[in-house]
């Protein structure tokens, strides 16, 4: 018995003791003398929320607001603006996360000039091989070769059969040697000099102003743009350094030559290893060029994501944009840029209704350079008669 009376006066105390501290803690709450713990939006915490809401909103009016060189009927813009309008609304069945948001452009035809009177790597090595003082003595028969074509590509619009692979080849052995730094600068000193086709421009300023613009949307709406070109890489990279499209090297694929150490020789690079010493330098060995199926290859390679943009103008992206579009879990588009404009560019009927088709059959949305777009080249660029 006298356990049990212990025992109840001991639970009497812990009661006691239990609505006191609960009495303490009500009457300190109310108080304000401490408050349970809350998240407080501090100055930071509301700038990143601010952020954060600017991020998943809309952006579809400021990316139309862009599009200033488009014409106000042109279909491809409104089918642009609408994506953008789908894939960024949060509330949207469309939506896309900013890490999945990529588009991959090619180059030539795309973004800039294709027809110069040909393309701007393919002047380049008629230049190197035909013209500079410093090297054209120096040529090999085989780089003779490739810039023969290259004129005859030039002359009839009309690309040699096998000319691709015989040009990169050129390209590695014409340059082999330079440091990366010198063969940019070989690549950024020929941009400078003036368009064969064009009065108001060199050769480096042969951008698609609404292409310029396009790209200029995609960034302001959180996409990573890949530019996946037919052009040797470090080519590519040369024209980009000096113009300003806010595409970091990392996030340009190309055609590929073999580089190696100053000191490496013939060694390969599994024996050798590079030194103080050493610079990297053009190996004089083409390796892949970047066209057709090979996109989809180096796409899968160093990407690692499959686009849900993609933006060309040739057979040579066919492949890039049925891989873009083709069982893809978010909305995708291809566009197709058409040549089909012989007053402001030097186009091509034929191709155009080539491209024209091929958009049709296969689901992709075509661009009319000639009527969907107010200027190519932007005020003060004429196409010379």
């Amino acid at each position: 018995m006298d356990n049990v009376k212990k025992q109840l006066t001991i639970w009497r105390a812990v009661a006691i003791i239990a609505i006191c501290a609960l009495v303490i803690v009500s009457v300190v709450t109310v108080s304000g003398i401490t408050k349970p713990a809350q998240t407080q939006p501090t100055a930071s915490t509301a700038q990143a929320t601010t952020a954060s809401s600017q991020t998943a909103e809309n952006k579809s009016a400021p990316c139309r607001d862009k599009l200033k060189s488009w014409t106000d009927s042109a279909v491809p813009k409104e089918e642009f603006v609408k994506y953008i309008e789908s894939i960024t609304d949060p509330n949207s069945a469309d939506f896309i996360p900013v890490e999945d948001r990529i588009a991959v452009f090619d180059v030539d035809g795309t973004l800039i000039c294709e027809t110069d009177p040909g393309y701007f790597d393919h002047m380049l090595l008629y230049h190197r091989v035909m013209e500079d003082p410093d090297y054209k003595d120096k040529a090999t028969d085989t780089e003779k070769e490739a810039a023969a074509k290259c004129k005859e590509y030039f002359e009839t619009r009309k690309y040699p059969s096998g000319l691709d692979v015989l040009h990169g080849t050129a390209i590695a052995t014409s340059f082999e040697g330079m440091t990366i730094d010198e063969f940019y600068k070989y690549v950024q000193d020929y941009a400078q000099t003036p368009s064969n086709s064009y009065d108001g421009m060199n050769k480096g300023q042969a951008f698609y102003k609404p292409m310029e613009e396009i790209i200029d949307c995609l960034l302001a709406n959180d996409f990573k743009v890949y530019l996946v070109s037919g052009t040797d890489r470090l080519i590519v990279r040369a024209m980009y350094q000096n113009y300003k499209l806010n595409i970091p090297s990392q996030q340009i694929i190309g055609s590929d030559e073999l580089l190696v150490a100053t000191g490496q020789g013939d060694k390969d690079g599994l024996e050798y290893v590079f030194t103080k010493q050493d610079k990297v330098v053009t190996g004089g060995k083409f390796i892949q060029k970047n066209l057709k199926m090979n996109k989809v290859t180096a796409i899968n390679r160093e990407i690692g994501k499959q686009p849900v943009l993609s933006f060309g103008n040739s057979s040579g992206d066919y492949s890039m944009a049925q891989f873009v579009i083709t069982n893809n879990k978010y909305k995708s588009m291809a566009f197709m840029l058409c040549c089909d404009d012989l007053e402001r560019e030097n186009g091509k009927l034929d191709a155009a209704q080539s491209m024209q088709e091929a958009c049709q059959k296969n689901g992709w949305i075509p661009v009319s350079m000639k009527n969907d777009w107010k200027t190519i080249y932007g005020e003060g660029v004429t196409k010379k008669n």
